[in-house]
């Protein structure tokens, strides 16, 4: 038991920060769109890695630093490009929002936005589900961090337990689990602060400095060591 928490503290410890993986989790919960395939593509994604990490993967990652720099480079393009999108979405923002559950909305929506029914939330506008997968998959494999997270680290770090190594490992595909779908589905309890077309300009600009600012970061490393 000890060594399962142990697994699920460390991932719990790494995950839980603001990065393009979350943040695009978040920006899809908030959305309703599409979340379920989102949230179960991250998290099967980590369960992934950290079974490889605790196959012995991390030693050839470890072996093969190169490949770190290719993903460093991949993720940061990748990074910058959604970047762009995300900013684009919010300088072209035209009339999209999202009706809240229980928000105080007159029958009629704004600008001719449909008006929310009996526990449902609607956008004026919904993505295919086809590029959204190709993101989710984007941020979550091109990511130099996922491999040094959950690879690299914590396949070493379960290494040290033995015969329990598979534990660890548990806890810490539990954790990935518990966070992904907490992030994904809890994420429409903010929706209320976000029904106008406004509100979500301001969002996709928060997004697209970060998504930038996260890409440049990537890369400075190979600059500057």
């Amino acid at each position: 038991m000890l060594t399962l928490l142990a697994g699920l503290g460390l991932m719990f410890s790494l995950i839980v920060a603001v990065g393009a993986q979350n943040v695009y989790v978040l920006r899809q919960g908030l959305r309703r769109e599409h979340v379920l395939p989102v949230v179960l593509i991250c998290a099967a994604s980590d369960a992934a890695l950290v079974l490889a990490g605790t196959a012995g993967l991390g030693y050839l990652v470890k072996t093969l630093p190169w490949l770190i720099v290719v993903a460093r480079w991949a993720g940061a393009i990748s990074l910058v490009l959604y970047g762009i999108l995300a900013a684009r979405r919010a300088w072209r923002s035209g009339g999209e929002a999202l009706i809240a559950d229980g928000a105080d909305s007159p029958a009629d929506g704004p600008a001719g936005l449909p008006s929310a029914v009996a526990g449902t939330a609607t956008l004026t506008r919904t993505a295919p589900l086809a590029p959204v997968i190709l993101a989710t998959l984007a941020f979550t494999w091109l990511n130099p961090n996922v491999y040094l997270d959950t690879v690299l680290l914590i396949g070493s770090i379960a290494a040290t337990h033995g015969d329990q190594r598979w534990l660890f490992a548990a806890g810490a595909i539990t954790a990935s689990v518990v966070w992904f779908f907490g992030l994904g589905y809890g994420a429409r309890h903010l929706g209320r602060w976000l029904r106008t077309p406004r509100a979500w300009r301001i969002l996709d600009t928060g997004i697209a400095v970060l998504l930038v600012a996260m890409g440049i970061g990537l890369v400075l490393p190979v600059f500057f060591g």
